[in-house]
């Protein structure tokens, strides 16, 4: 049954956000402690950590190489060394409050609270190549599955998978717990950061 939890793991951070699947190993951005942490996803034990470069990080994704990290005091997207934390380059935001990146293999993804919109955007230079509408009233996490957008929302508590193209809902199911934040697919399943119960979920779809 889509939704139902696989297993879960107590979060590094005390409000854990983004996240990534680097196709192996989980990574998890925490906005009050400002570490990304790189976590082995069988038991969620900190492989290694380094500091968020501003002040309020929230989304995560990871391009098969770098990891991306946007920040909603600074306003701006980071790409990342995983290694060393260090930053490549970085760009502004599309709005005013941003959350959940994703990766779709070309192009980036990214959902904003202020605007309550999904942005696609240029990977190189941070330019809107398309918006819509979330399906929700607070959007939060992000992921991709190679085909479809999963979305989560703390108004609705429930996660969506959304047509890239429109933005048009094509399921949703319940989150695991109150307060759903990150998302990552890691091929097969989802992960979904929790800021509530302070744990990381893994869900069947």
């Amino acid at each position: 049954m889509a939704g139902t939890v696989i297993r879960s793991f107590a979060a590094p951070g005390t409000l854990p956000m983004g996240l990534a699947w680097d196709g192996r190993t989980l990574w998890n951005v925490d906005y009050n402690t400002r570490l990304i942490y790189q976590l082995d996803p069988a038991t969620g034990t900190v492989i290694r950590s380094f500091a968020s470069p501003s002040n309020y990080p929230t989304g995560l994704a990871w391009d098969g190489r770098t990891l991306w990290n946007v920040d909603s005091d600074s306003l701006k997207i980071y790409q990342l060394d995983p290694a060393t934390g260090k930053v490549i380059r970085s760009f502004a935001s599309p709005a005013g409050w941003p959350q959940g990146l994703a990766w779709d293999d070309r192009t980036l993804w990214n959902v904003d609270l202020a605007s309550l919109k999904i942005y696609q955007l240029d990977p190189a230079t941070g330019k809107v190549i398309r918006s819509f509408a979330s399906p929700s009233t607070v959007p939060m996490g992000l992921a991709w599955d190679r085909r479809t957008l999963w979305h989560s929302d703390l108004a609705s508590l429930k996660i969506y998978q959304l047509d890239p193209a429109t933005g048009t809902v094509i399921r949703s199911f319940a989150s695991p717990a109150a307060s759903p934040r990150g998302l990552a697919w890691d091929g097969r399943t989802l992960w979904n950061s929790e800021s509530a119960s302070r744990k990381i979920y893994q869900l069947s779809v």
